[in-house]
C-alpha cells in the first residue's frame, strides 16, 4: 500500500529499509532473543504495508473514548465512568458501524469517517485497568504506533501510572502528543494554565523533550459538533488540536513516521540487545580469566615437577655413583696377585660382586623412585584439586550476577557446563585411588626399563628388575675370570687387567646411568603430560564455550553495530523527505 504513493528516491529508502530490518531479525533469531521482541519488530515492519497508526492511550476514566469520538465526529465508542475498553479496540474505515473480535484482546471497529480512509485508531485499555492482561497487551502495542496521544484528565493530571507508561513511551522513541481532557471542570483560565505548566514540566523530565501539549474537553467538542454550535467548539479547544492532528497528520507527515517508527523499534531493540552481549561479555571477560589463569597455574605447576624431579633424579645418580665408587674399590681390592686363586673361582667372585658392590642398590633406588612416584601421584591429586575449587568458587561468586535468560540459552549452557565440570571433578577426585594411580606408575616404568635394558620382566618388581640388571647384563665378569686366567704372563698383566675392567665398569655404569635416568625422564614427562592432559580434558566443554560465545557475542555486536549504523544512516535520509 505504502509502495503505491512513494517517489522513486522513497521507494529506494523504503527498500532499504526492509532490507536492513531484516538482517535485524536473523540476527536477533540467531541470537535467541525473546519471543515477544522478534514478534515487536516482526510487526513493525509489518506495519509498514498498513494505514497510518494512531494510538491512544492514557488511564481509564481519562477520556479517551470520548476524545476519539470527538475526533471521529460521532459516538461510536461507548463511554462510561467504569473502564469501558476491556478490549484493544482497532477503528477502521467501513460503510457502516460495526464490530468484528478478532480475538479476546482485540476487536476491529469499523465506522463511515473519512479520516479512517487515511488513518487506523487505536483505543486501549487504561494504563492502569482492573485487568493487567490488558495494560500489559496496551505496553506491547505501542511500539506498533506510528504516533501516540497520550490523555491525561485535567482533574488528576500525571498520576504514578501515567508517568511510568510515558517513561516506556519514551524507551520506544515514538512522537507524541500529550492531551489534558476535561478542562470544563476548571472553572478559571489560571486554573488551567497552572495544569498546563505542570504537564509541560513533567513531560519535559519524564520524555527527554518538549512534547504538544492541548488542553480540551472532548465532552464539549463531541456536543458541538452533534448541535453545530460554534460557541461550545471554541469552549473546547478542540479547534487547535484538530489543525495540529491535520498538519500533523499530512501525506509527508504520516510517509516520515511511517517510516521511522520500524526503525526506531529496531534500533531499541538492538540497544537492549547490545546491553545483553555487553553484560554477557563482561561476565566471559572473567571466565576467560579464569581459563588463562588455570592454564598459567598448569604452567607453573609443570615447571616447577619438572624442576623438583631433577632434584629427586639426582638422588637416584648419587646412589649409582656411590654404585661406581664401590665397584672401583672393589676391583681395587680384588685384582691382585694376592687374590691370584680368589680370581679363578667364577661362582665367588659374582657373588663377593654381588653382595659388596651391588648389595642394596636395587631397593635404595626402588624406593627412591617410589617416592618419587608418590610425590608424582600426591601433587597431581592436589593440582587436580586446586583446578576444580578455583572453578567452583567462580560458579558460586558470579551465580547471582550471571545475565538472565533474554530468549537465549547462556546462563542455562555456563551453568550447565560449570556444575557438570564440578560434578566431574568431584567424582574423579572421590574415587581417586592413589595406590592404584601408583601401581600404575610402577608398572608403566618397569616396563620402559625393561625395554631400554631389553630385559624380559615378567612378574618382577622395578628392585629385583635393577638387581637383574646389575649382576648380569649390565656388568660382564667374564673379563675378570680371563685376567686370572692369564696371571702367569706376569705381574704387569693384573694391573693392566684392574684398569680395562675399571673403565668398562665405569662405562657400563655410564651407559645403565643414562638409560635408567632416562628411562625415568620420559616416563614422568609422559606421566606429567597425561596428568595436564586429563585436567584439560575435565575442563575442556567449559573452556570451549567460554571461547565459542565469547567468539558468538563479538560477532553478533559486530553485525548489530552495522545494521544500527545503516539505520541511522536511513534515519536521516527518512527526515530529509520532503513534500
Amino acid at each position: 500500500m505504502l509502495q503505491r504513493i512513494l517517489t522513486k528516491e522513497q521507494n529506494l529508502i523504503l527498500a532499504a529499509e526492509r532490507e536492513w530490518l531484516n538482517k535485524l531479525q536473523v540476527a536477533l533469531v540467531k541470537f535467541e532473543v525473546a519471543e515477544e521482541q522478534e514478534q515487536i519488530l516482526a510487526r513493525s515492519i509489518q506495519q509498514l504495508d498498513e494505514l497510518f497508526l494512531l494510538v491512544i492511550v492514557g488511564e481509564f476514566n481519562s477520556g479517551k473514548s470520548s476524545f476519539i469520538n470527538a475526533l471521529l465526529g460521532a459516538k461510536i465508542l461507548a463511554e462510561g465512568v467504569t473502564p469501558t475498553t476491556r478490549h484493544i479496540q482497532l477503528l477502521k474505515y467501513g460503510p457502516e458501524v460495526g464490530t468484528t473480535t478478532g480475538t479476546t484482546a482485540l476487536a476491529t471497529l469499523t465506522a463511515p469517517v473519512e479520516l479512517l480512509r487515511e488513518i487506523n485508531i487505536v483505543d486501549t485499555p487504561g494504563t492502569n485497568a482492573i485487568h493487567r492482561e490488558h495494560e500489559a497487551l496496551t505496553r506491547e502495542f505501542v511500539p506498533r504506533s506510528d504516533m501516540v496521544l497520550f490523555i491525561t484528565s485535567a482533574d488528576r493530571p500525571f498520576t504514578e501510572s501515567e508517568r511510568q507508561f510515558l517513561e516506556r513511551i519514551r524507551a520506544w522513541g515514538k512522537k507524541v502528543a500529550l492531551i489534558i481532557n476535561k478542562i470544563d471542570i476548571l472553572e478559571t483560565e489560571e486554573e488551567i494554565e497552572q495544569i498546563v505548566d505542570f504537564v509541560t514540566a513533567n513531560a519535559q523530565t519524564l520524555l527527554g523533550f518538549s512534547p504538544q501539549i492541548f488542553p480540551i474537553s472532548a465532552r464539549q467538542a463531541l456536543r458541538a459538533k452533534e448541535q453545530a454550535n460554534a460557541e461550545l467548539q471554541a469552549a473546547s479547544r478542540f479547534d487547535a488540536l484538530e489543525e495540529s492532528i491535520t498538519a500533523t497528520l499530512d501525506e509527508t507527515e504520516r510517509l516520515r513516521l511511517k517510516l521511522q517508527n520500524p526503525i526506531g523499534v529496531g534500533r531499541r531493540l538492538i540497544a537492549e540487545t547490545v546491553q545483553v552481549i555487553s553484560d554477557r561479555l563482561g561476565l566471559l571477560a572473567a571466565d576467560v580469566q579464569v581459563i588463562r589463569e588455570i592454564e598459567e597455574q598448569l604452567a607453573i605447576y609443570e615447571q616447577e615437577m619438572k624442576q623438583d624431579f631433577r632434584y629427586r633424579l639426582a638422588d637416584v645418580d648419587n646412589t649409582l655413583h656411590a654404585f661406581e665408587q664401590r665397584g672401583m674399590n672393589y676391583f681395587d681390592e680384588t685384582l691382585r696377585l694376592a687374590r691370584l686363586f680368589d680370581l679363578l673361582n667364577k661362582r665367588q667372585l659374582q657373588e663377593e660382586f654381588k653382595h659388596k658392590v651391588v648389595a642394596n642398590i636395587p631397593q635404595v633406588i626402588e624406593e627412591q623412585v617410589t617416592e618419587i612416584i608418590d610425590w608424582l601421584v600426591a601433587h597431581d591429586l592436589r593440582q587436580w584439586e586446586a583446578v576444580m575449587e578455583h572453578i567452583s568458587e567462580r560458579r558460586q561468586k558470579h551465580a547471582p550476577h550471571i545475565v538472565g535468560r533474554v530468549g537465549g540459552s547462556f546462563r542455562y549452557d555456563r551453568d550447565h557446563l560449570l556444575a557438570t565440570v564440578g560434578n566431574a571433578a568431584r567424582l574423579t577426585l572421590e574415587t581417586y585411588d592413589q595406590t592404584a594411580e601408583a601401581n600404575q606408575i610402577s608398572i608403566a616404568l618397569q616396563l620402559a626399563v625393561a625395554e631400554t635394558a631389553l630385559v624380559e620382566i615378567s612378574a618382577l618388581g622395578l628392585g629385583a628388575l635393577l638387581t637383574t640388571l646389575f649382576t648380569t647384563t649390565a656388568l660382564d665378569l667374564t673379563g675378570i675370570l680371563a685376567a686370572g686366567a692369564l696371571a702367569a704372563l706376569g705381574l704387569f698383566v693384573i694391573p693392566a687387567r684392574r684398569r680395562k675392567v675399571k673403565r668398562e665398569l665405569r662405562e657400563k655404569i655410564e651407559t645403565m646411568r643414562q638409560e635408567l635416568m632416562g628411562a625415568l625422564t620420559k616416563q614422568f614427562d609422559r606421566e606429567l603430560q597425561r596428568s595436564l592432559r586429563h585436567i584439560r580434558e575435565a575442563i575442556a566443554p567449559y573452556t570451549r564455550f567460554v571461547r565459542a560465545e565469547r567468539d558468538k557475542l563479538n560477532s553478533t555486536q559486530n553485525g548489530l553495530e552495522e545494521i544500527e549504523e545503516r539505520l541511522a544512516e536511513l534515519e536521516m535520509q527518512i527526515r530529509e523527505i520532503s513534500s
